[in-house]
């Protein structure tokens, strides 16, 4: 009886300061998570502010946009109204039937697209052939042609414009779409830009496509291109985005309106103050981004795979 005694009044002894010393434990737990807690809330606190800072950048980046469609949809006598307009109006259609009286737009909207397309589609074709040469064949003189090609890059396109006009003036292609499409096939960026892409890609596998009797043209067309896919595609946005914008050899090169591309076309719009109708040339530059904007939203899951694949190489 002693000893049973004994023990309960020793097991209740070590028992008691275990349930004292809870409390203890809970507040020192608590104590240790409070730092965590007060840094999370730090972190949520430190978010809002650059929230409100990337929003308020997106607005002013969009502002310009925004009231560059809003004002082609309104007169010429509205669009530098004060306080401007933030609604759309509805000259939108009669700002583009002036536009047509003007400057022919549908024909000069066809000829942009003409060019575009077809410069961009060369250049695609020419870059694509001449980084697969660079990077998967070994021919002599293939560094320093290639060190040249990239010399070429620090030469300011304005260097280009005389003798280029001599070139054309020569074979009798001025005012010509062949004046503007065949300067624009070798672009020394888009060659760099394959190259580089293609040398990441294993030479096994082209390897094993000839064994199975692909010629050199179907192992291009059938292996590297579905897998340079994204990059093509990330290529074709800068590449038809810089034809589309040129203006300064097409000013050069074309004579007859007939010819003119949509930025040389707008250009020939401005005036003086008095008799520049605002209205529509806002409208005719609203429009010239619609093909842009169309051809990012058809190649933007490609764009974008191009752009993390190039951001991942290592």
């Amino acid at each position: 009886m002693t000893s049973k005694t004994v023990t309960s009044e020793t097991v209740t002894s070590r028992s008691a300061p275990l349930k004292k010393n809870a409390p203890r434990r809970r507040s020192a737990t608590l104590k240790k998570n409070a730092p965590r807690r007060r840094s999370a809330t730090l972190k949520k606190l430190r978010g809002w502010p650059l929230t409100f800072l990337l929003a308020g950048i997106t607005g002013l980046s969009i502002a310009p946009f925004y009231w560059l469609v809003v004002s082609s949809t309104r007169k010429d006598t509205e669009v530098f109204d004060w306080p401007p307009k933030l609604l759309p109006g509805g000259a939108l259609g009669e700002n583009l039937s002036h536009l047509e009286q003007k400057i022919g737009l549908l024909r000069v909207l066809g000829n942009s697209l003409l060019v575009a397309g077809v410069q961009t589609l060369g250049a695609l074709v020419v870059a694509l052939l001449a980084g697969y040469a660079f990077a998967k064949f070994r021919f002599r003189g293939r560094t320093l042609l290639f060190a040249l090609l990239l010399s070429t890059l620090v030469v300011p396109e304005q260097v280009l414009l005389v003798p280029l006009f001599k070139m054309m003036t020569d074979f009798g292609l001025l005012d010509t779409y062949q004046a503007l499409i065949l300067p624009g096939l070798c672009v020394p960026f888009a060659i760099f830009l394959m190259r580089q892409s293609l040398s990441s890609l294993p030479d096994e596998l082209l390897d094993a496509a000839r064994v199975d009797g692909a010629g050199e043209l179907r192992v291009l067309f059938s292996v590297v291109v579905p897998v340079m896919r994204p990059v093509l595609a990330a290529l074709s946005i800068f590449l038809f985005l810089g034809s589309w914008n040129q203006f300064v050899w097409p000013l050069i090169a074309l004579r007859s309106p007939e010819m003119h591309t949509l930025p040389v076309a707008l250009a020939t719009l401005h005036g003086n103050k008095s008799n520049t109708d605002y209205g529509a040339i806002l409208s005719g530059t609203a429009l010239s981004t619609l093909p842009m904007m169309v051809l990012f939203l058809v190649l933007q899951r490609q764009f974008i795979s191009g752009l993390l694949a190039g951001a991942t190489k290592g």
